[in-house]
């Protein structure tokens, strides 16, 4: 059995990769399975997904605690302790990941276990999709390569997935196109299956709810907590043009995360520490006073 997982932002979409390669696996005649895990449905929160591939019945079930290779849709997630994504890797395991940095590159700046190899998935969707972080079929096609299975499966599995998304076929075909090239290019490393081993026992912990006298939501533990910094999660930034403003308010209104305040003179500031990415501002705007830029380009800026 080949175990693979999947991590990624909420809105990446790691979990329709998985479905994407447990679909390609199915029609090479695998048995295939695939799973997400995530809290609340939140853009840019951290997600994990897993997906096993065997020529028997697969009964093993839950999350993959010690995984064959694993799929890392945003780079900064490999220093975000919640993300926990390089759990039970090790030296045999494969890690792939988003980034526009070379695995040499990648295992300088950060600890990492196993063989290491890397594709700027992102800069092909713009390319080919023309879609901020649409790289659902790029994640499977790059997964499904890995695990050696062919395009063929893949470019018909994407089809399948993506049709059930509801996007139109000239989309369909634009992921396709940009997945073939991924297929084609991604470094591929010797895959080594590890010998199974039985995963951890966790614990299960009841939630606590608020009173509904409250009337609001409560976000006061752990990684929802307000002293956690989500600026970390972007892949791209909102940058706002005073001269298009026109102090509409709309973008404030429809922040999640509180990170647009209003100035003296009634024009809004974007907070970037606690700003996501998540772009909602970008699409309510009747203006177009807020663009976007891609977060390696904007860094500089505060």
């Amino acid at each position: 059995m080949l175990a693979i997982r999947f991590h990624g932002r909420g809105g990446q979409g790691a979990k329709t990769a998985s479905r994407i390669v447990g679909t390609a696996a199915f029609l090479e005649g695998f048995a295939a399975q695939d799973s997400p895990i995530y809290g609340a449905e939140r853009r840019g929160a951290p997600v994990a997904a897993f997906t096993r591939i065997a020529r028997a019945p697969i009964r093993d079930r839950g999350i993959i605690v010690h995984p064959d290779v694993v799929i890392v849709a945003d780079v900064s997630l490999i220093s975000d302790p919640a993300a926990r994504v390089l759990q039970g890797v090790d030296e045999k395991a494969v890690v792939f990941i988003n980034s526009s940095l070379s695995p040499e590159e990648l295992a300088t700046q950060a600890s990492l276990s196993g063989h290491v190899t890397s594709l700027d998935l992102t800069e092909a969707a713009l390319q080919h999709v023309g879609k901020r972080g649409a790289i659902s079929a790029l994640l499977g096609a790059v997964a499904g390569r890995l695990v050696g299975l062919r395009h063929e499966s893949i470019h018909h599995a994407i089809a399948r997935e993506l049709a059930e998304l509801g996007l139109a076929p000239s989309v369909i075909e634009q992921n396709q196109t940009a997945a073939r090239q991924c297929y084609e290019t991604v470094p591929v490393v010797a895959l080594e299956p590890i010998t199974r081993r039985a995963a951890a026992s966790e614990t299960l912990r009841t939630p606590v709810y608020e009173p509904p006298t409250r009337g609001t939501a409560g976000i006061t533990v752990g990684a929802n907590s307000a002293i956690r910094s989500v600026g970390g999660w972007r892949t791209f930034r909102p940058v706002l043009r005073p001269d298009l403003c026109n102090g509409c308010w709309l973008c404030f209104a429809n922040c999640p995360e509180g990170a647009i305040t209003i100035k003296p003179d009634g024009r809004p500031a974007i907070y970037y520490p606690h700003c996501k990415g998540c772009l909602d501002c970008v699409e309510v705007c009747p203006t177009d006073a807020l663009t976007v830029e891609r977060e390696a380009a904007a860094t500089s800026k505060t």
